[in-house]
C-alpha cells in the first residue's frame, strides 16, 4: 500500500479509537501496554503527537468523551478519553491547550468490574448528559453507567475523609467526586457497547453469542413488579444460526462485536464468528435481520461503520492464519464479494482498528504490533 503513515506508540497496541465528534473529527487514541497517546491526524499522511497518558497497565478499552475538540477547530483544544485497564480499573485522561496531562482514576475496588473491561462508550444524544454517563460491559456480564459528576461523594465520604491520597494537592483530580454507577446484569460475558448520537437514553450491547440488546438504561426496575435487567431491554436481536453455532462450539473462541451506523439509528451491524447481520430497528420483522452474510469463514472479529462513507462497513479477521486483513463491504451488495484489504502477511494479526473522518476518502487506523498503519481508501479497493 502506497502513503502510508505509520505511528510506532512503543509497546503492542491493543485498542484504536477515532473520535466521531464533530469538532474532533481527526483525533485518534492508541491504547498500548502501559499508556494511551492521542494523536492529530491531518491527513493520511501526516500527523501529530497531542497527548501521552501512563496508566500503568495494559488498556482494554477507550472512548471518547463529547467535551474534546481538536486543536484544528479551537485553540482551546480539549483532549478527554475513558480509558480500561487490564486490572479493571478506569481512567479519565484529560489534556487541554491550557493545562498538562491529568488522570483521574475511578471504578477500581468493590465499587467497578470483576472482570477484564471489553468496551465502553460515552452516553449518547446532543444534550450536556452525554459527557457526564460513561458506559462499560466486562467479562462480567455487567453494564455499569457510571455518573462522572455526582452529586454527592458517596466513596470519599467513608473511605478517604481526607478527600485526597497522599500524593496529591488540592487541585489533583482525585479531588474531584469519585462517579458511582448503575450496573444491569446479563446472562452472558459482554463484549461491545455502543451509543448513537440521536438517542441519550439507549445503549447497544453485544453479547458473546452474538446477541444484541438495545437498553434503556433510565429505566428503573425497582418501579416494576419482578426488577429484572429485561425490563431495560428495548430490542433483543438474535442472529439464530451464529447462536446455534456458538452452542455447538464450532468455533475456538466466539465474540459478538455490534455498531451502530452514526447517520441512522435503526441500523445496526453485527459480527459474530464466520457471519454479520444487519438489522432495520424500524423493520424488525420479528426480530430477523435485514441482510446477512458471511465475511471469514474461520471467523471475523471487529465490526466498524464507515463515518465519511454510510453504505460501507469493515469487518476484520479473527484468526492470524490469513494475515492481518480486513474486510470492507457495501450494504447494498452484501453478497457480493468484498473489498479485500491485505495489511501483512500471517502471521500477523489486526488487534483492533477504526475508521477517521479525517477527509471525504474512506481512512483506516489499524493497529499491528508496535505500530498503528493509518492509509486511505482509494479507488483500487
Amino acid at each position: 500500500m502506497n502513503d502510508v503513515l505509520r505511528l510506532n506508540h512503543g509497546s503492542d497496541v491493543y485498542v484504536v479509537r477515532s473520535c466521531h465528534n464533530e469538532d474532533g473529527t481527526d483525533l485518534l487514541a492508541l491504547g498500548g501496554e502501559h499508556s494511551v497517546e492521542v494523536y492529530q491526524i491531518s491527513t493520511a499522511t501526516t500527523s501529530r503527537k497531542l497527548a501521552t497518558f501512563h496508566v500503568g497497565n495494559r488498556i482494554t478499552a477507550l472512548a471518547w468523551s463529547p467535551r474534546s475538540v481538536s486543536p484544528s477547530r479551537s485553540d482551546e483544544w480539549v483532549v478527554e478519553i475513558a480509558a480500561a485497564g487490564i486490572d479493571f480499573g478506569l481512567h479519565l485522561l484529560t489534556k487541554s491547550s491550557s493545562s498538562a496531562e491529568t488522570t483521574f482514576q475511578f471504578g477500581g475496588g468493590l465499587s467497578g468490574h470483576h472482570g477484564k473491561v471489553n468496551d465502553m462508550c460515552f452516553c449518547g444524544g446532543r444534550d450536556e448528559d452525554n459527557m457526564r454517563y460513561v458506559a462499560t460491559v466486562s467479562d462480567d456480564k455487567m453494564l455499569m453507567v457510571w455518573d462522572l459528576h455526582p452529586p454527592l461523594d458517596i466513596s470519599s465520604a467513608i473511605l478517604s475523609p481526607g478527600g485526597s491520597s497522599a500524593n496529591d494537592d488540592s487541585s489533583s483530580p482525585s479531588s474531584r467526586p469519585q462517579p458511582t454507577a448503575y450496573a444491569i446484569s446479563f446472562s452472558h460475558p459482554l463484549t461491545t457497547v455502543d451509543s448513537h448520537p440521536h438517542s441519550s437514553k439507549e445503549f447497544l450491547v453485544a453479547d458473546c453469542r452474538g446477541s444484541v440488546y438495545l437498553t434503556d438504561w433510565r429505566t428503573d426496575p425497582h418501579q416494576t413488579e419482578q426488577g429484572t435487567w429485561r425490563h431495560s431491554i428495548v430490542v433483543e436481536l438474535t442472529e439464530s444460526r451464529a447462536i446455534s453455532n456458538s452452542l455447538l462450539a464450532t468455533s475456538s473462541q466466539w465474540s459478538g462485536f455490534a455498531a451502530w451506523r452514526r447517520d441512522s439509528a435503526d441500523i445496526v451491524g453485527v459480527s459474530c464468528g464466520p457471519r454479520f447481520a444487519i438489522w432495520d430497528l424500524s423493520k424488525l420483522r420479528g426480530g430477523k435481520p435485514l441482510q446477512v452474510g458471511t465475511s471469514f469463514a474461520d471467523g471475523g472479529y471487529t465490526f466498524r461503520w464507515c463515518p465519511t462513507n454510510p453504505d460501507y462497513f469493515a469487518i476484520s479477521a479473527h484468526s492470524n492464519t490469513r494475515g492481518a486483513v480486513i474486510h470492507v463491504h457495501n450494504i447494498g451488495y452484501v453478497h457480493a464479494q468484498p473489498s479485500v484489504i491485505n495489511i501483512a502477511p500471517a502471521p500477523h494479526r489486526i488487534r483492533d482498528f477504526d475508521f477517521i473522518a479525517v477527509c471525504t476518502q474512506p481512512v483506516l487506523a489499524v493497529a499491528l504490533g508496535h505500530q498503528v498503519a493509518v492509509f486511505a481508501l482509494g479507488d483500487d479497493h
